[in-house]
């Protein structure tokens, strides 16, 4: 009985350890997303605040970038680049 409540309390504390894990793969679309930002963005317009924050959690914390970089392509009417 021990044992398994050691290997429940230690699941418990590893699982947000893992949560927070970023894949290479959602590194490299979010990359992929910023870098289709910069091309198509309007040199003239200023981005919204959540954009630059955005591209620069892509390395960190991607899974946060994302949702708001699809948005403001998506926003601009461009094509979301494909995911690997």
């Amino acid at each position: 009985m021990k044992a398994l409540t050691a290997m429940v309390v230690c699941a418990t504390v590893a699982m947000p350890l893992f949560a927070y894990a970023q894949s290479p793969a959602d590194v490299a679309y979010c990359n992929k997303l910023s870098q289709t930002y910069r091309s198509t963005a309007q040199l003239n317009s200023t981005p919204d605040a959540t954009v630059p924050t955005a591209m620069s959690k892509c390395a960190t914390a991607p899974g946060e970038a994302i949702p708001t970089l699809e948005k403001a392509l998506t926003d601009g009417k461009v094509a979301l680049p494909k995911r690997d």
